[in-house]
């Protein structure tokens, strides 16, 4: 079985362990992570499930009327709440590659009454969008999963418009992780899975053509994913196939997390980081 299609089934699991804003795990990593006690309680409970590294819709600087893309959109957590920023006239996409996620996120969008957001079933690296159709595109903690960045990244600047913007919050390495972390921590704690060192995240962007590119450690604390219970906080399979496919989705995944946390500070080695990024107008 491909990366893709374990990604892809792991998630569908998340989508239905019904982990929401409800459970103060759940909402105690979001918080951790950027997002107010507000604005939790602005969209329904079920599109939190604890999956994030940051809170991308506060520093994506969104207007009213805008057209913005969330890569890997989930339960709809961020794109409801770039749907408030760009009001009516605008619209908030979601793009995911799972079916129950997807069901979920139009389940939330149905129970928040909301018209100006809608969801797609694709990869973020074959987006259903136009060129240049995009004000701004947001991800949060889904980039780090894709096994092919540079395509991601170039599919950002095919559907991004002339002066459109990239902000994203994702992990990154700051060192190499030691073999002995990397078969373990990296199978478990899937936010670290797919990483790549904070310089070739900036080098990537930079080839795909954008330009004012900022990768920032945004300083949260990655060991907030342990304040869960039964959640798969970026839950993925290692990307290189040389790692063992753990089932990072297993009920016992809290207590996994937490006896990891307890011998290694992933802090040493990844970041939550703010990403940013502009295309040219030329």
């Amino acid at each position: 079985m491909s990366i893709e299609h374990i990604v892809q089934e792991k998630y569908g699991l998340v989508a239905t362990k019904g982990l929401s804003s409800e459970h103060e795990g759940v909402r105690a990593v979001a918080e951790a992570f950027g997002y107010s006690a507000d604005q939790l309680a602005s969209i329904p409970a079920e599109a939190n499930m604890g999956l994030s590294c940051g809170n991308p819709t506060a520093f994506a600087s969104l207007k009213p009327g805008e057209t913005v893309v969330d890569l890997g959109s989930g339960g709809g957590l961020d794109v409801f709440l770039a749907a408030a920023k760009v009001g009516p006239t605008g619209k908030a996409i979601g793009i995911d590659m799972t079916d129950e996620m997807l069901a979920l996120a139009n389940a939330n969008a149905a129970k928040a009454g909301l018209s100006n957001v809608e969801f797609h079933k694709a990869t973020i690296d074959k987006m259903p969008l136009p060129d240049a159709s995009v004000d701004c595109v947001i991800s949060n903690c889904v980039i780090n999963l894709a096994p092919d960045k540079p395509a991601v990244f170039r599919e950002i600047a095919r559907v991004l418009k002339p002066g459109g913007r990239l902000a994203v919050s994702d992990i990154a390495l700051k060192q190499p992780l030691p073999p002995e972390i990397g078969n373990d921590l990296m199978a478990y704690v899937g936010c670290i899975a797919g990483a790549i060192p904070l310089a070739a995240y900036r080098a990537g962007l930079i080839a795909a053509g954008f330009g004012a590119v900022e990768v920032i450690d945004s300083g949260a604390d990655l060991n907030a994913y342990a304040k869960v219970e039964n959640q798969a906080g970026c839950c993925s399979p290692g990307m290189s196939e040389s790692l063992p496919m753990v089932s990072c989705c297993s009920d016992d995944l809290h207590g996994r997390i937490k006896e990891l946390l307890s011998r290694y500070n992933v802090n040493d080695y990844a970041a939550s980081v703010k990403v940013y990024a502009i295309k040219p107008n030329n």
